[in-house]
């Protein structure tokens, strides 16, 4: 598999301290990817099932359950960043995300003290803070570039959230470089197979392809992203993984390649994408095929702007489930 020959990047949306500190330096040295990505949900099933945490948990035993948490993921997150930094230092990219609190989605200053705070404490310059992408998020967002802290914006869904993104995200990027900043990136991160998920059986009982939705919609806001000629701002295509048989592992890998792009794999996709061959040139729809489909979708009752608002808002609820319960294991 080589993922970069259209200037396309994987990135593994997996970490547990074991594999990060094992098997993740081999598919660096070998090009395979060049960043990594965790959220609440990934951090749960590791702590929750990796003896790698035992020492550490024993010996925070009386701390609150956020703190142990926060020590836990400030020593994987790190050590990521330090295997990421070659990377980061040839200026590919190299990043590793951390998220914020999902229960302080709602509340700006909060989440902007946050990210400072745990950035700091990691104290490596290749970390991405992962902000929701809401009305709270944004002005984090742009806070945060300024001061020379990345971005990723996380839980990103429609159209209309992206450009709320790149709006902030330029504003950002240029008051940290008129101060004299030098290095400073943001990702959009466009989630896609929960389309599918949430439509397609829909879809199917109006005689429509399934599968389609989260890549058309992708691709949508890819070309906007692309069209506000920012290099430091790129599109992350997540929630790649497939569910069921329906569709090969490396679907969504496959179907989203194109220049200046991202995509953050679960493990096991990515094991099955190193095994297929990737494409030589942009995979992406034409846009006008998108807009065809979008037009299709009106045409037999889709209100998109429902479900990007459903989409959003399972989304954020699931994070914090996620988070509870880790933070359950650790009390």
């Amino acid at each position: 598999m080589e993922a970069n020959n259209i200037g396309y990047s994987l990135w593994l949306d997996f970490i547990e301290r074991d594999y990060v500190q094992e098997a993740f330096p081999a598919l660096l040295r070998e090009g395979i990817v060049n960043g990594a990505t965790s959220n609440p949900s990934i951090f749960a099933k590791a702590i929750a099932t990796s003896p790698a945490y035992r020492s550490q948990i024993d010996a925070l035993q009386g701390a609150a359950p956020k703190a142990i948490y926060e020590a836990l993921a400030i020593e994987d997150i790190r050590t990521a960043a330090q295997e990421l930094r070659t990377a980061y230092d040839r200026g590919s990219e190299g990043y590793i995300s951390l998220e914020v609190d999902p229960y302080l989605s709602d509340d700006t200053e909060a989440t902007l003290a946050e990210a400072r705070r745990l950035f700091k404490a990691i104290g490596e310059p290749n970390v991405m803070i992962k902000i929701p992408a809401t009305e709270a998020g944004y002005p984090v967002m742009q806070a945060l570039l300024s001061d020379g802290i990345s971005v990723n914006a996380t839980l990103v869904f429609s159209p209309a959230q992206a450009k709320r993104c790149l709006k902030v995200m330029k504003v950002g990027i240029d008051e940290f470089e008129n101060t004299g900043g030098a290095r400073v990136e943001a990702v959009v991160s466009v989630f896609v197979s929960r389309f599918d998920r949430m439509l397609d059986a829909a879809l199917a009982e109006k005689g429509m392809p399934t599968g389609e939705t989260g890549i058309m919609n992708a691709a949508k806001i890819y070309a906007m992203i692309e069209q506000n000629h920012t290099p430091s701002i790129q599109t992350l295509f997540a929630s790649t993984g497939v569910k069921g048989e329906d569709l090969p592992p490396d679907y969504y890998v496959r179907r989203l390649c194109a220049s200046h792009a991202i995509n953050t794999v679960p493990l096991s996709t990515l094991q099955s994408a190193m095994e297929a061959e990737m494409p030589a040139a942009s995979s992406l729809p034409r846009p006008e095929e998108v807009d065809a489909y979008f037009a299709q979708l009106a045409s037999v009752g889709i209100d998109m702007d429902a479900v990007y608002a459903q989409l959003l808002s399972e989304g954020l609820a699931a994070f914090e489930t996620s988070f509870s319960e880790m933070l359950s294991v650790l009390e």
